[in-house]
């Protein structure tokens, strides 16, 4: 098969690799239907994590099940499968409280942006939808992998209620998807901060009500100034900066909830300004496969589209220049069909 590989900062090659075998008796392999790059993608592809050896890369997949080891009870052979980006048995006692991304004996996929792909714990990790999917929703179930699921986490974890007022630190496709999830959980005012015009009007398309362009204690005034001086009562933060994560905080209102989904590669907050906001914080890799069953339902019936993060389309083979629009900020987030 052919697969993507990173073998240095900036360089991406689709190479042949051997074809994927069932290792386990819990296995899988899956045909990918399409996969896509992500912005986490974009840290180790810009060296700001180290680059040893050629990796293999991707984490976000949908596809069809071509053969399942002998321990796999509830996938078989033609299904279409939404998975998640990390793997999980679904059955220890970490996965029974809902935190499968933290798994016992679970892992990160990195090897998704290929031809086929190898799941362990198949049964843990990937959700048959029954009839195969429209082709209009192709690129929505492909969101649920990591940014949709990601993006619900973030809503989960800031308690966005019905009514509630909250803001959105990042304009990527996590950003975009928290501004979905915040409408689908009831957010009676969400405030996205965005500095791109284009991302803005997905925002607001998403539900935003407000957006705000402004960033650091600027940004953070204007959202005091539209929530009466006192704060957000839910902010997600999408980005993964020190800088994001302190405007994400200080925008929380005191006893209000904070949401953090950026993966942090920097210092950040000081930990006497966090114990004194007395802001409730949660977050960390998003347990995707724990809401799989009602995002695809969502999908399925049309009451969130959230493939439309994806604005540009290209074939695997080009993976490079996917990658390269991502970093230029040419491209929200890229799909790739084989």
């Amino acid at each position: 098969m052919y697969g993507t590989v990173l073998h240095a900062p900036g360089d991406i090659r689709f190479e042949q690799l051997p074809d994927p075998r069932l290792e386990t008796p819990t296995d899988a392999i899956i045909r990918t239907v399409a996969a896509c790059v992500c912005g986490t993608d974009l840290w180790v592809y810009r060296g700001i994590e180290p680059v040893d050896r050629p990796e293999p890369m991707g984490h976000e997949y949908v596809g069809v099940v071509e053969e399942v080891g002998g321990d796999v009870r509830t996938l078989r052979p033609g299904q279409f499968v939404v998975g998640s980006f990390a793997i999980s048995d679904n059955t220890c006692g970490t996965c029974r409280h809902g935190y499968q991304s933290r798994c016992e004996h679970g892992a990160f996929l990195n090897t998704c942006q290929a031809e086929h792909i190898r799941i362990p714990h198949a049964d843990g990790t990937l959700v048959a939808i029954g009839d195969p999917p429209d082709s209009r929703h192709l690129a929505d179930l492909l969101a649920l992998s990591d940014v949709m699921g990601t993006g619900w986490y973030a809503a989960i974890c800031a308690e966005v209620r019905p009514g509630s007022t909250v803001a959105v630190v990042g304009d990527g496709a996590v950003g975009l998807c928290a501004v979905l999830a915040a409408r689908e959980l009831g957010a009676a005012r969400i405030i996205a901060m965005s500095r791109n015009p284009a991302r803005q009007r997905l925002a607001l398309s998403f539900g935003a009500t407000d957006v705000v362009a402004e960033r650091g204690c600027e940004g953070v005034a204007i959202v005091r100034d539209l929530t009466g001086g006192t704060g957000a009562d839910s902010v997600m933060e999408c980005v993964g900066t020190a800088e994001s994560l302190a405007q994400a905080l200080r925008s929380t209102r005191p006893g209000g909830n904070l949401g953090v989904v950026g993966i942090p590669h920097t210092d950040g907050v000081d930990c006497a300004e966090l114990i004194s906001s007395t802001v409730g914080v949660r977050g960390g890799p998003a347990p995707v496969r724990r809401f799989l069953p009602d995002l695809i339902h969502r999908v399925r019936t049309d009451r969130i589209d959230p493939g439309r993060v994806f604005d540009l389309t290209l074939p695997l083979s080009r993976v490079a220049d996917a990658y390269r629009a991502m970093d230029e900020r040419r491209a929200v987030k890229a799909l790739l069909l084989p």
